[in-house]
């Protein structure tokens, strides 16, 4: 039977008070559980750094598709982003990119992403949440040890804070939100849950970061209308997959970063950053880092990138446990997934807690199926471009995913002449679509015709004024 007393209020907690946690959290206290945030971390008041969330100096931005699930639950939000110093960028209009199979010209806007720091990212999430469901109890500095409850049903959570020993918390619902390092799949053991099956692809990625100061215009403002550059990676070459990025963000700030897999790594030392981005594929971005000013030396470095999804959804795990975010699945940071693909799983959770309310026992089962589905896509459509770089550990190929991938690499080349191609490139990548739209017939068709002769871009599609902007604050550091 369910934990939950009829007429008590219904209690859930969740683990982690990062993005997805935060977005948890609202969705539980929209539908009237009296929620409990578990955070080992100190918040900070503002859009400040977290010790316990290394990956944030590191380029994030928030594809459209998953703007879309952060409005549904948290309406306005992209506003509230924007007024706090995020770009709202136009894809491809303001986007300078060379994909696997060449550049993309900058048409009108299809799609668009949010680039900013993380920090600001989750703080005004964070803001908005709790401003909105004041009711939502966070504990710092707390720490999960364990579940209460057996292998049928959860009852709560044993925690550890910084003044007491470990305590009891009941809870109706558990959701995992813990991240990369989560202990569900013990805590699960512990309750006598055989093991969680897993899946990895690790390619040897690694991420090096580095702030500069944005471009002046001739009254020292910084200039604000600047694209993001990218240079990417093609995984058929079979040489270690190299990208550079430099990506403007809030605070009149260009936050650049590299990576790059096995045997082509970057490092932390801020004389080689430089260097690293002009070269590799083509070098625009080391270019134009050169004409700018670094705000410091520091250059962070993660190593922890690798694609991981643990098949929750295939277990049998108690009533009242759900896992949600990289808890269930992390991806290659390259590819923007992770943000995208939590907010879309608590979209359903949501949906799902309205068909069915929070106390019905078979919530958590069709929830960590819907959580699923939307992990399994972005992991395929990471580990299955990861594994192609030479020396990656993980699972091989499944039959047909060389077809699959020549059909992508078709996407890809089209979109370099085609506006409609761009279309449905950017309706995947940004996660507004599931990739089976590339299957519609009109889409097929246009890809198996192919790119136009002639009409791709040889050279990346920089305006001469965003050139005149770099090369003014070239002149202006000598």
């Amino acid at each position: 039977m369910n934990a939950h007393s009829p007429g008590s209020p219904h209690q859930s907690v969740v683990i982690g008070a990062g993005m997805a946690g935060i977005l948890a959290a609202a969705v539980l206290a929209k539908h009237g559980s009296e929620v409990t945030v578990i955070e080992r971390d100190v918040l900070p008041a503002g859009p400040g750094p977290r010790k316990c969330l290394p990956q944030a100096r590191h380029v994030h931005v928030l594809w459209s598709g998953g703007v879309a699930a952060f409005e549904a639950i948290l309406p306005g939000i992209t506003n509230e982003w924007v007024d706090a110093g995020a770009r709202r960028i136009s894809l491809p209009t303001d986007l300078v990119t060379m994909t696997a199979r060449g550049w993309i010209p900058r048409w009108p806007e299809m799609k668009f992403n949010i680039a900013c720091s993380r920090d600001l990212l989750d703080w005004v999430v964070r803001r908005r949440v709790m401003m909105q469901h004041p009711g939502i109890t966070v504990l710092e500095r707390h720490v999960v040890e364990g579940f209460s409850g057996d292998a049928r049903q959860l009852t709560g959570v044993q925690i550890r804070g910084p003044e007491a020993g470990t305590r009891t918390l009941h809870a109706d619902l558990v959701i995992d939100t813990s991240g990369r390092g989560s202990r569900s799949v013990q805590w699960l053991g512990d309750l006598g849950i055989p093991e969680v099956k897993m899946m990895e692809v690790d390619s040897g990625l690694v991420y090096a970061s580095r702030l500069f100061e944005a471009p002046r215009d001739r009254a020292g403002e910084p200039v604000e209308n600047l694209p993001i550059v990218n240079v990417q990676s093609n995984p058929s070459d079979f040489v270690p997959g190299r990208t550079a990025t430099i990506v403007p963000i809030e605070g009149g700030r260009i936050l650049g970063t590299l990576s790059g897999t096995y045997h082509g790594q970057p490092t932390g030392d801020p004389e080689d950053f430089v260097a690293f981005a002009k070269s590799i594929r083509h070098p625009v971005v080391g270019d134009l880092m050169e004409a700018l000013t670094p705000l410091d030396d520091q250059v962070m470095v993660t190593r922890s990138t690798l694609n991981r999804r643990r098949l929750f959804e295939k277990a049998r795990v108690p009533r009242g446990f759900l896992a949600v975010g990289d808890s269930v699945a992390t991806f290659n940071p390259l590819y923007g997934q992770g943000m995208t693909v939590a907010a879309q799983g608590l979209v359903a959770l949501d949906a799902l807690i309205g068909k069915h309310g929070l106390t019905d026992p078979v919530l958590t089962r069709l929830a960590q199926k819907a959580v699923g589905r939307r992990a399994a896509v972005a992991y395929e459509l990471a580990s299955s471009q990861d594994i192609l770089y030479p020396g990656a550990v993980g699972r091989n190929p499944r039959p047909g995913s060389g077809l699959v991938s020549w059909y992508a690499n078709r996407v890809m080349a089209t979109a370099s002449t085609q506006a409609s191609a761009a279309q449905a490139f950017l309706d995947v990548i940004t996660m507004t679509k599931m990739p089976t739209a590339w299957l519609r017939p009109k889409t097929l068709f246009m890809v198996l015709r192919g790119p136009q002769a002639g009409a791709a871009p040889t050279g990346p599609p920089i305006t001469e004024e965003e050139q005149r902007i770099f090369k003014r604050t070239a002149s202006l550091t000598r």
